[in-house]
């Protein structure tokens, strides 16, 4: 997806689900949340904590609730979208317009905005170089390239292991070699390995 501006710009470029996302934005904005585009996509925040967020993919939409987990979900509506990896976030997924409920819909929303207001929040553990294990390949490209470590410092965990297994998963000490190469751009750019794949 290109890059977008506005949470307008974001519904024209998901033409598909513009309507069903109008509506679930009518319903957030009927509340105290403030409205922003964050990671590419419209993000509500209440005292510049994210609460939730509007999500469009190829075959469905939905809210991501930041910490959802804390949500008591009495109706068994919510998702986690990567189970063992996601902790605090939880998806509440649509297919079609018709599925969505709004006095059911706002009351999670409501529910969530309470929960940051009690502070109910997982925090993000943070992890540092030392504790991603670096393939020799990197572990040397880093040593011998000051700005290319201070990018890879740069980048979260996640991203950094990514790129560490990449070239883990690599039999081949040439194909290591090879995609030590390719990520070395990516890396002095900030970006992730996977990021051109996100918000699609």
């Amino acid at each position: 997806m290109k890059k977008v501006q506005s949470v307008e710009e974001y519904l024209e470029v998901n033409t598909h689900y513009k309507e069903a996302l109008e509506i679930l934005r009518e319903l957030i904005l009927s509340t105290s949340l403030d409205e922003h585009i964050k990671w590419n996509a419209p993000v509500y925040s209440f005292n510049n904590k994210n609460i939730v967020g509007l999500g469009a993919f190829k075959n469905h939409f939905c809210l991501w609730f930041f910490n959802g987990v804390f949500l008591k979900d009495t109706h068994n509506l919510l998702h986690n979208a990567q189970e063992e990896k996601t902790k605090a976030l939880r998806q509440l997924r649509f297919n079609t317009v018709e599925e969505i409920d709004k006095p059911l819909v706002l009351s999670y929303i409501k529910e969530a905005i309470e929960n940051q207001k009690l502070g109910k929040v997982i925090s993000p553990v943070k992890t540092t170089i030392k504790d991603v294990i670096l393939p020799p390949e990197l572990k040397q490209a880093l040593k011998n390239n000051n700005t290319l470590k201070s990018a890879f410092k740069g980048l979260s965990a996640s991203k950094q292991r990514e790129y560490c297994n990449y070239i883990s998963e690599a039999k081949r000490e040439a194909t290591k070699l090879s995609r030590l190469t390719k990520i070395t751009p990516l890396i002095m750019e900030s970006k992730g390995l996977h990021d051109k794949y996100k918000n699609c």
